[in-house]
């Protein structure tokens, strides 16, 4: 077994993790921020960067609701429109907590 090998399954291993994670994490948002300095920022690709938080956003959530039916779907307009109505995300978060809850509990 390599020196690495041994430190990375002893007690140091998920110090080593998190601090590599974090390099990565740093990296990331460095690099981002590098590009993005360099980049003319037109009408158009302001619009794009404007978008693209609710596109991850559906990216990550939509198969889970796909994955888990009506019910999620419900629970996801619920928690949409009141969001979209109250402008407040812990009211649109709560909804839709709440509808996946009752629906849940009555055997759907």
């Amino acid at each position: 077994m390599s020196d690495f090998a041994t430190l990375a399954a002893g007690p140091w291993g998920s110090a080593l993790a998190i601090a590599a994670m974090a390099l990565a994490t740093y990296l990331c948002r460095i690099a981002g921020a590098v590009v993005m300095s360099r980049v003319a920022i037109t009408p158009r690709m302001e619009r794009g960067l404007r978008a693209l938080p609710g596109s991850i956003i559906l990216a990550t959530v939509l198969p889970m609701i796909l994955d888990a039916g009506v019910p999620a779907f419900v629970s996801i307009a619920a928690g949409i429109v009141v969001m979209t109505v109250t402008r407040f995300e812990l009211a649109g978060l709560a909804a839709g907590l709440g509808t996946l809850s009752l629906i849940r509990a009555l055997g759907f």
